[in-house]
């Protein structure tokens, strides 16, 4: 995995003008290529497997938003988080007003502590940019 070191610009962290590794994402691999490359792996198509996981990517965002978390065995759990101001008392709390968003969480499988979504990355500087 690739990084580059980046500065903090947001004054508000207690880390305002520090340095961070931060990684270098190189390219997006859209549905297309995916479904393509895991039926090479496969005996179907990549179009029998793109309908395929179309209907799944449907059923799980259903699933996420009416508050379910959904796990993808040898994959991870994902569920849906709200984001909302705080409020002093909670008679007071309104959703419209408090309530800035939702973020995905997910939270790679894990087995016996060892997770294999993280296994085996290296690191390496990314040498195309620049300080």
């Amino acid at each position: 995995m690739k990084y580059k070191i980046k500065k903090e610009t947001k004054p508000t962290l207690k880390t305002f003008g520090k340095y961070k590794a931060v990684a270098v994402h190189n390219q997006t691999i859209e549905s297309r290529q995916l479904f393509e490359e895991a039926a090479r792996h496969m005996t179907i198509s990549g179009g029998v497997l793109e309908g395929m996981m179309m209907t799944v990517a449907e059923t799980v965002r259903r699933h996420l938003q009416m508050g379910d978390k959904v796990r993808l065995k040898d994959f991870g759990l994902m569920k849906l988080e709200i984001e909302s101001d705080k409020v002093d008392d909670p008679k007071t709390f309104r959703a419209k007003k408090h309530i800035r968003g939702v973020r995905l969480h997910f939270i790679p499988e894990s087995y016996e502590g060892s997770q294999p979504l993280y296994e085996g990355i290296t690191y390496e500087k990314d040498k195309t940019f620049s300080e």
